[in-house]
């Protein structure tokens, strides 16, 4: 298996128990988003944020949060640059997944966020709501987008085996 590692999303549904849930993750320098399916794995939903500290509490956040909803495996954005490189936002994100997979014996899903905050900031805007509030929600609303993301695709690898 390839429990804390990296792993393609097309070899996920191999490696989940039916019903189990997945948690989608935004990782930014101040707070990572969270996002978490339902049992089916169809559905996306807000689930707050953990506000980053260091890596030890953010690393026991995250584990409570993985406990609490009990995940199966996690979905996390990797900002790639619109021309498909990877700058210095990528090296940081796939630095903390190797962190986190040392620790938690998940799956972890690298998922393309290209866009995703702002599409959900463009969204929230279309939706009348205050900057204020868009500052407090935009990184659990991107998590949800990149963790739709992925189910969409896991329904389409589904639905084509």
């Amino acid at each position: 298996m390839n429990r804390g590692k990296v792993t393609d999303i097309a070899e996920l549904p191999v490696l989940l128990a039916p019903g189990g849930r997945l948690l989608g993750l935004d990782v930014g320098s101040k707070t990572i988003g969270l996002a978490v399916s339902d049992g089916a794995r169809r559905l996306a939903t807000p689930a707050g944020t953990i506000r980053r500290t260091k890596f030890k509490p953010d690393l026991a956040a995250l584990q409570t949060e993985i406990a609490a909803r009990q995940i199966a495996a996690l979905v996390v954005g990797l900002p790639v640059n619109m021309d498909g490189s990877e700058g210095p936002k990528c090296q940081s994100v796939r630095q903390f997944v190797t962190n986190i997979g040392a620790a938690i014996d998940l799956p972890i899903v690298l998922w393309d966020e290209r866009l995703s905050t702002a599409a959900v900031t463009r969204s929230l805007v279309e939706q009348d709501v205050s900057r204020a509030r868009r500052k407090e929600v935009v990184d659990t609303h991107a998590a949800t987008y990149i963790l739709q993301g992925a189910l969409d695709r896991l329904g389409v690898l589904n639905s084509s085996a």
